[in-house]
């Protein structure tokens, strides 16, 4: 069980429920925050004071009082009207990171929603009742309004939910699953739980997550890399990280040369070359540089994921509501796109060694290919072509969405993020480069199985082995798809990670 207070959801924590399906509770100091909060609104209410949000329209139509009478009606409406997503379905791990981003920011007590309906929302995610949610629709400001619009609807009863591995109505669901929906949302409720940037932030955080993951195997393929090409090891000397003093830099050129401790393969300055080309002998400054950039993310995402990102904000205390533009996602906007340029550039330089490996004028020996009967056999070539073609398409999709605006709500609403597209593009760019970081580390297995047997790494002798016992080395040529779409499930899962890094002992 994760106890949410508002305050300290981590990362690690996000994952644990999105995909390990964790059960949420809230802090017993949080749900009194809620309550207070509540009982502000429903004084609004009753007072008869124009406060946006609680008794207003939306948008351009904030002008329009509307009827005490009517404000829970208003909130209804709100949620119907706005949730026009398109496109596909998020993934499941999506929407119940979405879920529990969105409790966690209520419970902090600036939104005025009542502590029933969070708890419905905590209800249907404890019991993996998880909303269909479609992946397009939303600028980023007034945060992601479409997305959590379809996230919200089951808790009065409406839209769909995944139950049980099916998609259906949400009262079909709800009968199974025993629970009831909410009779009504009382005033604010419907845009405490739409007004907010938790959609990109569920989608971003998760490629964060996998990002970082990622990184470690990028560490590792490059290893296994220099060993099947004899790379000079000096260029990852730690006096030369320290001089430039870059963190990132240090951190990754000491992973490094923590795979690669106690290996043969790799050579010293002048034993066969002075130096390598920079694929290589730049790889700690570059994998550095994406070190930084995921530091500098996740610090950003993590403050977001524990953020109130209201409007209007309520301080109770105070009596005081403020409109304000907390739900505007340029934070994440700005940090996703980084994300995918940083991902990007790792299956850059990746795909460069993979073209080093297979190039008999830049390998070092190795034959063409690295087919044992080149011409008869094409090997690897269509290997390196397949990385270039991600590499490419990365390209396209690293130019940054949070550069470009949109007017809406009959410009009322003249400068949105586009932060949610931010995210997908780089959950896309994630997608690709894992392909490749997996590709290399084939790639690099077969290089080295032609090579005079040595030692290899303490790390990198780890993940040969691992992978040779499940693929083996392509001695003539056959079907390739498998074993490019294998090595990559190793990536995605996490037994090869706990072989490699932790030691642990795996299945044979």
């Amino acid at each position: 069980m994760i106890i949410l207070d508002g305050q300290s959801l981590s990362l690690e924590m996000l994952h644990q429920v999105a995909r390990n399906h964790k059960k949420v509770s809230i802090a017993k100091s949080s749900q009194e925050l809620v309550q207070k909060a509540s009982l502000f609104v429903e004084k609004v209410v009753e007072d008869g004071r124009a406060v946006y949000g609680i008794n207003t329209g939306f948008g351009h139509l904030a002008n329009i009082i509307i009827d005490k009478h009517q404000v829970k009606k208003l909130q209804a409406n709100l949620l119907m009207s706005h949730a026009c997503g398109v496109g596909d379905p998020l993934p499941i791990d999506i929407v119940r990171a979405m879920m529990v981003l969105r409790i966690n920011a209520l419970i902090k007590g600036y939104s005025g929603i009542r502590l029933c309906t969070i708890d419905k929302l905590m209800e249907m995610l404890n019991k993996n009742v998880i909303p269909v949610v479609f992946e397009k629709g939303s600028l980023g400001a007034s945060g992601d309004l479409a997305l959590l619009s379809h996230m919200s609807l089951p808790i009065i009863g409406l839209g769909e939910v995944y139950y049980e591995g099916n998609r259906m109505d949400t009262l079909s669901a709800f009968k199974k699953a025993d629970i009831k929906p909410i009779d009504e949302l009382f005033a604010k409720e419907g845009l405490s739980l739409i007004n907010g940037t938790q959609a990109m932030s569920a989608i971003g955080g998760l490629v964060l997550y996998d990002s970082i993951r990622l990184l470690k195997f990028a560490n590792l393929s490059l290893s296994m890399a220099m060993e099947a090409l004899g790379g000079v090891i000096n260029a990852f000397d730690p006096r030369i990280q320290e001089v430039r003093g870059q963190k990132g830099q240090i951190k990754a050129a000491q992973e490094m040369r923590d795979n690669l401790n106690n290996s043969k393969h790799i050579t010293h300055q002048n034993e066969l070359r002075v130096q390598d080309a920079y694929s290589l002998r730049c790889a700690p400054q570059v994998h550095g540089a994406v070190t930084d950039a995921l530091e500098h993310i996740l610090d950003i995402v993590e403050r977001e994921m524990n953020a109130v990102t209201d409007n209007p904000i309520l301080f109770e205390d105070e009596e005081l509501a403020i409109s304000a533009g907390n739900f505007h996602g340029e934070p994440l906007a700005l940090a996703f796109d980084y994300l995918g340029i940083a991902v990007a550039e790792l299956a850059g330089i990746s795909e460069r060694r993979i073209e080093r490996m297979v190039n008999p004028n830049l390998s070092n020996g190795l034959p063409p290919f690295l087919a044992k009967h080149s011409g008869l056999n094409s090997g690897f070539m269509i290997v390196q072509y397949t990385a270039a073609s991600l590499v490419s398409e990365n390209k396209v999709l690293a130019h940054p969405a949070s550069v470009d605006s949109i007017p809406s709500s009959a410009n009322q609403e003249d400068h949105v993020s586009m932060g949610s597209i931010s995210a997908r593009k780089a959950k896309s760019i994630l997608e690709n480069s894992r392909k490749v970081i997996a590709m290399e580390l084939l790639t690099a297995a077969q290089a080295i199985d032609f090579r005079e047997k040595a030692q290899l790494g303490d790390k990198t002798d780890k993940a040969y082995t691992y992978i040779r016992k499940h693929i083996p080395m392509i001695t003539h040529d056959e079907v390739m798809y498998p074993y490019l779409h294998q090595i990559e499930q190793m990536l995605i899962e996490h037994e090869f990670e706990s072989y490699v890094f932790k030691g642990e002992d795996v299945n044979e």
